[in-house]
C-alpha cells in the first residue's frame, strides 16, 4: 500500500510533467497549481490559478491534468477547480519556469510586489526589459497585445529580434 505522501508526491510529479499549451514550461513551473488536496479514498482535487481569467487553454489544461492524474494507479479519482483568488502574479513562476521562457524568448518581470502609486493608479515600468536573446537593454514596447492576454510584443533594437514579455498583474 502506498502511502498518503507517496501518492501526494506521484501526483506533484504528474502535474510538474504537464506543459502549459501556450507557453514552454510546465503549470508547477508556472504557478498554476494551488493546492492538491487529496481524502481518504484516494479522490484527488486539484486547486489552479489562471493566468487571466479568459485564458482559452483553461479547459485544456483541466483535461490535460484530469486524464494524467486520474491515470495513476493508486488514484480513484481526480476533479480540477479553478479559483480566481489568490490572484496569479508572475511572481509565482519558479525560477526554472523562468529560465525556459527565457531560453524560449520570453522574459518575467523581476520578483516583487509592484508599487502602487499614491492616487490608486497604477505606475508605468520605465526601465528597458533586457533582450533574452542579446541581453541588450535598447529595447522597446512593439505591442502591448502579444499572442495572449498575458503577454506584450518587445523589439531589441540591437539584434533586431522581437519577444515577449509576461505581463506584471496588478495584486490589486
Amino acid at each position: 500500500m502506498v502511502s498518503h505522501e507517496g501518492i501526494l508526491s506521484a501526483v506533484y510529479a504528474t502535474l510538474a510533467d504537464i506543459p502549459d499549451p501556450e507557453l514552454p514550461c510546465s503549470i508547477v513551473d508556472l504557478g498554476l497549481v494551488e493546492a492538491v488536496d487529496l481524502d481518504a479514498a484516494c479522490n484527488v482535487n486539484i486547486t489552479l490559478l489562471p493566468t487571466f481569467t479568459g485564458c482559452p487553454a483553461l479547459d485544456m489544461i483541466a483535461d490535460d491534468v484530469t486524464r494524467l492524474v486520474g491515470a495513476l494507479d493508486m488514484v480513484e479519482s481526480c476533479t480540477v477547480q479553478w479559483v480566481f483568488a489568490p490572484p496569479w502574479t508572475t511572481d509565482r513562476i519558479t525560477d526554472n519556469g523562468r529560465k525556459s521562457l527565457r531560453a524560449h524568448g520570453v522574459t518575467v518581470p523581476e520578483h516583487g510586489p509592484m508599487q502602487p502609486a499614491g492616487d490608486g493608479t497604477t505606475p508605468l515600468r520605465t526601465s528597458a526589459i533586457p533582450c533574452p536573446w542579446c541581453g541588450s537593454a535598447n529595447t522597446r514596447l512593439e505591442s502591448p497585445f502579444g499572442p495572449t492576454r498575458c503577454r506584450t510584443i518587445q523589439y531589441c533594437d540591437d539584434c533586431q529580434n522581437t519577444f515577449e514579455d509576461m505581463k506584471r498583474l496588478s495584486e490589486e
